[in-house]
């Protein structure tokens, strides 16, 4: 794949991100405009957010490369990360969360794969090292991701250090090869089988990540852990 004729499909999914919007679309133009990936598109999918994050980004959906989606009702990040693929025109796509945690100033590594080996699928791990700095992880939710990418790895025979990452990257033609129906955060093991399936070909590379506390709005809880457990289970037994 050629870097200079690739073209960057950069999705953010986003619920409630008022305090965090503007400051993660400026670092991803940023992280563009830098790194010279200047073919690409911005796709922001509003899910429903009720704190004042749609008026900022009626602002933001004027500027240049920049489509903006709202959701009329509360779906979820899966539901979200499927209206945006229903838009895309670009060669890769790199789901980026809002949240701040993830630096987009790792985009030139995680894309290296694509174009330097024949990588279909690229996955950001905060537990690889090499990445600039990881903030500390709760305990709990250190061991509820590794019991997870375990039993992911255990149906789909792959080695991931971190399938729940927020940082996924695929090729556009192979991620419109597999149809996705999760609305919630079991999209990340939806995913991850369903391309596993297919025979395509996985990357990690390690990542910056700087974890949210509760009180700073993380959203992922213990429900999402059972719910996601029985999504792995569900999708090792569906063609």
């Amino acid at each position: 794949m050629d870097r200079n004729l690739s073209k960057l499909s950069i999705l953010i999914p986003c619920f409630n991100e008022k305090k965090t919007i503007n400051k993660i679309f400026e670092e991803v133009e940023k992280s563009l405009i830098k790194n010279k990936f200047l073919n690409y598109e911005i796709i922001i999918i509003d899910d429903c957010s009720t704190d004042g994050t749609v008026e900022l980004l009626q602002n933001i959906e004027k500027k240049v490369n920049v489509s903006v989606f709202y959701h009329k009702i509360n779906l979820g990040k899966g539901s979200a990360i499927q209206t945006g693929l229903k838009n895309i025109t670009g060669d890769i796509v790199i789901i980026q969360d809002a949240d701040l945690e993830y630096d987009p100033n790792d985009y030139p590594n995680l894309l290296l794969p694509f174009f330097e080996t024949d990588a279909d699928v690229v996955y950001g791990s905060r537990f690889l090292g090499g990445g600039k700095y990881v903030r500390i992880h709760f305990f709990w939710h250190y061991l509820a991701n590794k019991i997870l990418t375990f039993l992911c790895n255990l149906v789909t025979n792959l080695n991931l250090t971190d399938m729940e990452t927020g940082y996924k990257l695929f090729k556009s033609s192979m991620i419109k090869n597999i149809t996705l129906v999760e609305n919630s955060f079991s999209f990340e093991p939806e995913v991850t089988i369903k391309l596993a399936k297919k025979k395509n070909k996985f990357y990690e590379v390690p990542i910056t990540y700087k974890g949210r506390s509760y009180e700073e709005g993380k959203k992922i809880g213990l429900k999402d852990a059972f719910i996601a457990v029985k999504t792995i289970f569900l999708y090792s037994f569906k063609s």
